[in-house]
């Protein structure tokens, strides 16, 4: 099924012009031939691709938010809050709204303009905390932000509260290729993910999934993923592209860091697969130069998570980010909403 497209042809040197289409019927031979393309090639089209749909120099500016750390139930071998890992992260309660909400101010007059908060549960459980989230939601929503949440699993009931709470986004990533994804995570199936995506989508709220590289996957596997993505019913509002932070204690904790060009490298074929969605430079941005930063945003990027912590790891700060923003000639993206003063 093809839906929606746009007036510009691209011409890669020595190709036939490709116009600039919004599909869902991507075999997986495509993503695999545009993933595999030279790269001063495969940046070149992910670039044009990049302003057909999009102002190139702005750049969504986004903060993360831990509302309820460690303890998890879930085995992600990649992460530091699995209850089933020695990392040196304590297991706190949830936050207190008041908290919460001081926390969106500060990222707001730090030039952020969407709030993302995120609890290491497995699933949503209907109970007081979850109304407890509702509340944030709505109080950070009449702030002017854009709210996103995180949260595991959650039913259709669950997904429409939510909406009507005034969520803007829910964040639930794939994480990796559904071939791969066993390597993992054993704990929650593929299948329950989508679901997930499916009873979000269903209640209308816009859906934020990626994943992560570094985890020892192939390039078949992160094709895979982008595949998956691509082919849904509908496009993901907001794809994060994720480098493994690897964490000590954890059973990746010997991953070697992955170079800047495969993040490019995905970071463009996601946005050649997915025109119109935010891509998101998210975890491991701390640990690259300006330079490798500037790489990602010409190849699509055009959003990033900025303050001192993403969840657990450390991230850039927002004056570094000012300043990456002045040199390169990036703007803020301005907020979907009206901000409340």
């Amino acid at each position: 099924m093809t839906s929606g497209s746009a007036t510009l042809n691209t011409t890669i040197y020595g190709e036939a012009p490709h116009t600039v289409l919004v599909r869902n019927d991507w075999t997986q031979a495509e993503i695999a031939s545009i993933y595999h393309t030279p790269l001063m090639d495969l940046m070149y089209r992910a670039a044009s691709v990049h302003r057909a749909f999009h102002n190139p120099l702005a750049v969504q500016q986004c903060t993360l938010l831990s509302i309820k750390t460690g303890g998890c139930p879930e085995d992600c071998g990649y992460c530091p809050q699995s209850a089933h890992y020695e990392t040196g992260v304590q297991s706190e309660k949830l936050l207190n709204t008041d908290t919460v909400v001081t926390a969106a101010r500060l990222a707001r007059e730090g030039g952020s303009t969407r709030f993302c908060m995120g609890a290491a549960w497995r699933d949503v459980k209907d109970n007081a905390q979850f109304d407890q989230v509702l509340d944030m939601v709505k109080q950070v929503g009449a702030m002017g932000m854009e709210v996103c949440v995180t949260l595991g699993m959650l039913n259709q009931d669950q997904a429409h509260r939510l909406k009507d709470a005034g969520l803007t986004a829910y964040n639930h990533n794939l994480d990796t290729g559904e071939q791969f994804y066993d390597k993992i995570i054993s704990t929650r199936t593929y299948k329950d993910r989508l679901e997930t995506l499916k009873n979000v989508r269903i209640a209308g709220i816009n859906v934020c999934c990626g994943g992560i590289i570094g985890l020892g996957e192939t390039a078949e596997d992160r094709v895979d993923l982008i595949h998956t993505l691509c082919t849904l019913p509908e496009h993901p509002e907001s794809v994060p592209v994720n480098a493994l932070v690897a964490v000590k204690g954890t059973p990746l904790e010997e991953q070697q860091p992955v170079e800047v060009w495969q993040m490019v490298r995905m970071i463009a074929t996601a946005r050649i697969a997915m025109p119109k969605a935010m891509v998101r430079l998210s975890a491991g941005r701390v640990s690259m130069s300006l330079a490798e930063q500037a790489l990602c945003f010409f190849a699509g990027a055009n959003s990033i998570f900025t303050g001192e912590k993403l969840l657990t790891t450390s991230n850039c700060d927002f004056d570094e980010d000012k300043q990456m923003f002045e040199l390169l000639g990036l703007e803020p993206l301005e907020p979907l909403r009206t901000v409340v003063v």
